[in-house]
């Protein structure tokens, strides 16, 4: 501290300071300038961490999109999705494993839910029913009820989805009022999704919908899923995910996503992914869509 001290001369017996004696000033400069250095990079060192940060973007078909900063990413690791024995993905990583499922509806006839279980599927995903593209009438799917039973009894968890051409939040609460009464009853584990599609090739009363009413629907029909106690969850696609939905509207449901690959790579985080519509089971006669559902280990 000595050092700090103003410097004194003798020069002369007056005791006075010389010219000299300004350094005291200059001591307090100093001491100003050292303070005010460290206010600036505190200020620096703040804006870095809790100011504007650059927007960051990502690519889809050529498009460039704003990422969604508060929507959780993809965290899985590309290499250690493997393909087994039966040409089925499997997943370890992280204390995260893929658990094996189907997706089915009336389209894949007769099943025996038997042999479906001992091929190693552990949960399926019903569909309870759909409405109508054209007329938009609500339609319980014909094999609902003997899918569920069967798999109950075979020893599979279950979960159920419905088919969505919700154009107003009021046909989605419809939706979902239809499907929580079907389900009534029912030991679900896994979620109930909203899975709302364009229609490909014929006129549909979705034509021409856009994004924001999309996650409106998508957004009412999981409040209620949610409400009744069950765990609400959105399908969609690369398109529907980048494109219409806005998912950070959605950030209170899980993502179920349908990507044809070997390993996913949509930026955003998911719980569900449907790898394949072309899968072959044991039980099942013909193609059937295959998933991974991601649980802690």
């Amino acid at each position: 501290m000595d050092g700090l001290r103003p410097a004194l001369t003798g020069g002369k017996g007056t005791g006075k300071q010389t010219a000299g004696g300004g350094g005291g000033w200059a001591g307090k400069a100093a001491l100003v300038l050292s303070l005010l250095a460290l206010a600036v990079s505190g200020a620096v060192l703040y804006l870095l961490l809790f100011g504007e940060k650059e927007p960051e973007y990502l690519t889809y078909r050529e498009q460039q999109l704003l990422v969604l900063e508060d929507v959780d990413r993809n965290q899985y690791d590309p290499e250690d999705f493997s393909t087994d024995s039966q040409g089925w993905l499997q997943y370890q990583s992280g204390g995260r494993r893929g658990v094996q499922g189907i997706d089915v509806s009336f389209y894949q006839g007769e099943i025996d839910w038997q042999a479906v279980a001992d091929s190693g599927v552990e949960f399926a995903m019903i569909r309870v029913g759909y409405r109508g593209y054209s007329q938009g009438a609500l339609q319980m799917d014909e094999r609902f009820r003997e899918n569920m039973d069967g798999a109950l009894a075979a020893g599979l968890d279950v979960g159920v989805y419905f088919f969505s051409q919700a154009t107003s939040v009021l046909e989605a609460e419809e939706e979902a009022d239809f499907v929580l009464s079907a389900v009534r009853g029912y030991p679900i584990k896994y979620p109930v999704a909203f899975d709302w599609e364009f229609i490909d090739g014929a006129e549909a009363r979705t034509d021409g919908m856009d994004g924001d009413t999309v996650t409106q629907c998508a957004a009412a029909f999981c409040e209620l899923v949610s409400v009744a106690g069950y765990t609400p969850m959105v399908y969609f696609n690369q398109e529907l995910g980048y494109l219409f939905y806005q998912l950070d509207q959605l950030d209170a449901s899980q993502f179920w996503l349908a990507e044809y690959d070997t390993k996913p790579d949509f930026f955003y985080d998911f719980e569900m992914w449907q790898y394949t519509h072309t899968g072959a089971v044991p039980g099942i006669q013909g193609n059937v869509d295959l998933n991974l559902a991601f649980r802690r280990t």
